[in-house]
């Protein structure tokens, strides 16, 4: 890596220094942006042939913007590191200008690099049961009675591990509709469906642990809130044993719910609504997984492709 003149480091360690004591970010998210923007750097140096200080900071182009994200590719960056990258530089030329005074116009107009999607990748209808039966199989009849009530309401309301997690006992008996928090603590309705009212019925009588109307509805062994990681760990237990691959995870139960819906011709608008996405797009990415699944069953189904 090209050696960074001393008025560059002083910036960049400035602003390290800043996203430690300031904002509070984790020793490795400061690493990782010393590395991106460090990078970054050490390729204007050499773009330019000699030092780069504030004024050349303030005055680089659209141009070498692009041949630096180039060069970044070149050497194997995927598009989603080389998107994180170019957003640590947008940080750090954030700070600049707050901090020292130094706008870079062409930071503002450079695009990101476009990355491939990522199909949600919900568990079969098949892989669901199987996983709801075997999971906890091992527990005290009462845990196993709560993991399995718990994510049937994510998998038959399509709900968050955190959503099924922030219910209160105050909430239950659960009724035909329950109202739930979601991100950015909006509240949405969702219908819940007589198996899961049944399955928390059931966890509920076995339940040890006392429960006023104020406390959480799914409790730990000790009787304190249960945690997502307990939820996730009976998931992977059970997945292990049934041979799922590691994309069973609680939240695949909340993309089987809405492939399903979608399988089932359900409204694109409605499932939206019941899943709380705050843009139509994110639910879209459904049909796509709908889609794929499709030809997946065509390829295997239809004559020519058997030869």
């Amino acid at each position: 890596m090209v050696e960074l003149s001393a008025g560059a480091t002083d910036l960049l360690e400035r602003w390290l220094a800043q996203l430690t004591a300031v904002r509070q970010r984790s020793p490795k998210t400061v690493e990782a942006y010393r590395r991106d923007v460090a990078g970054y750097l050490g390729f204007l140096a050499m773009h330019r042939g000699g030092p780069v200080g504030r004024t050349a900071l303030g005055e680089v182009t659209l141009a070498e913007l692009r041949a630096w994200m180039a060069a970044e590719r070149g050497r194997g960056l995927s598009p989603r590191s080389l998107a994180r990258a170019l957003s640590a530089v947008r940080a750090f030329y954030k700070w600049l200008d707050a901090a020292e005074g130094i706008d870079c116009a062409a930071i503002h107009v450079v695009r990101s690099p476009k990355r491939p999607a990522r199909l949600p990748r919900p568990v079969p209808e098949a892989g669901a049961r199987a996983v709801l039966a075997a999971v906890s199989a091992e527990a005290e009849p009462w845990i196993t009675a709560r993991d399995q009530a718990a994510l049937t309401l994510i998998w038959g309301s399509g709900l968050r591990i955190s959503e099924a997690l922030g219910l209160r006992q105050a909430d239950v008996p659960l009724g035909e509709v329950i109202r739930v928090v979601g991100k950015g603590g909006k509240q949405r309705e969702v219908p819940v469906l007589p198996v899961a009212r049944a399955a928390v019925e059931r966890y509920r009588a076995l339940c040890p642990h006392p429960a006023p109307r104020h406390s959480a509805l799914f409790l730990g062994a000790r009787g304190g809130a249960l945690g997502p990681r307990a939820l996730q760990k009976a998931m992977a237990t059970a997945r292990m044993a049934l041979g799922l691959p590691p994309s069973a995870t609680p939240h695949a139960l909340r993309h089987a719910f809405a492939t399903q819906l979608l399988a089932a011709g359900g409204d694109l608008r409605a499932i939206q609504e019941l899943l709380g996405h705050a843009s139509l797009s994110t639910t879209q990415v459904y049909t796509q997984v709908d889609e794929t699944r499709l030809m997946e069953v065509y390829e295997k189904a239809h004559p020519r492709s058997r030869g």
